[in-house]
């Protein structure tokens, strides 16, 4: 029996596949020890030692082509900056990471809020909010895709972002995004906001909600400050894409209330 191993040997020993062992010789960074007489590739210890060491480089991030071009004439500083890189490259991957299940814990909070608070009118808190505008429409005006490309800015992330419409006057409407960490154009007060959560499946039902929302607050006495805002929760729409998910905000002004109380007492 022969000292060396097969290519097949050598895959089970190391836990790896043949095609594995293949593609680091078409890369030139592991060769046989010789072909044998019936042209089976052979691999000894040294050849058991080489594809140890790159495995390791690639646990350690390092692609193929970075270890064939270190083999040829690599230093151990050269070495010591392909690692650095791959450090870089992890760290770099796991803030991406990190945010991804920041988003998954939003996407769920929104889920279970939603689900508790369907159909609702209630005061809740709120604190300042920063948008950045995209464009400004007609009420009346129906959105069309036509509508979002023909923007000079493109909004990046459409898909996670909800979209809030700023209902400024009667008939204009600002279509706006949330934005973080930069300036915006529009700064909406925190404090106390009427909020109206609800899910149509046409928007053509929205009016009757805008009413609804206005009649609740008439009946309770609720001064309404600034502008209105419709906000379209794009994350609900993963667990029930037949219907549209919407919070209706208006700010409150407490102020107005206490006055208009002393003035009924008087």
């Amino acid at each position: 029996m022969k000292k060396e191993l097969t290519i097949s040997e050598l895959a089970k020993l190391m836990n790896v596949s043949v095609h594995q062992i293949r593609y680091f010789e078409e890369k030139g960074v592991l060769y046989p020890a010789y072909l044998d007489e019936n042209k089976y590739r052979m691999y000894g210890i040294d050849q058991i030692y080489r594809l140890a060491h790159i495995l390791l480089l690639r646990k350690l991030g390092l692609s193929v082509q970075a270890i064939a071009t270190w083999s040829e004439d690599g230093t151990p500083d050269e070495m010591q900056d392909l690692l650095l890189q791959s450090v870089s490259r992890i760290e770099s991957q796991m803030d991406q990471l990190q945010a991804l299940n920041g988003l998954i814990h939003k996407v769920l909070d929104e889920h279970k809020r939603f689900g508790h608070d369907t159909s609702s009118i209630k005061i809740i808190q709120r604190e300042a909010l920063v948008l950045s505008s995209w464009f400004e429409t007609e009420f009346e005006a129906e959105l069309d895709a036509r509508m979002f490309v023909q923007q000079d800015n493109v909004l990046t992330e459409l898909f996670e972002a909800d979209i809030h419409y700023v209902y400024e006057e009667e008939s204009r409407v600002t279509i706006c995004t949330e934005v973080n960490g930069v300036e915006g154009n529009i700064i909406l007060p925190g404090g106390e906001y009427l909020s109206f959560m609800f899910s149509i499946q046409s928007e053509a039902d929205l009016e009757r909600h805008f009413e609804l929302f206005q009649t609740f607050a008439d009946k309770s006495s609720f001064i309404l400050t600034g502008p209105k805002i419709l906000v379209e929760k794009s994350y609900l729409s993963l667990f029930a894409q037949e219907s549209i998910h919407y919070e209706l905000l208006a700010c409150v002004d407490r102020s107005s209330e206490v006055a208009i109380k002393q003035e009924k007492k008087r």
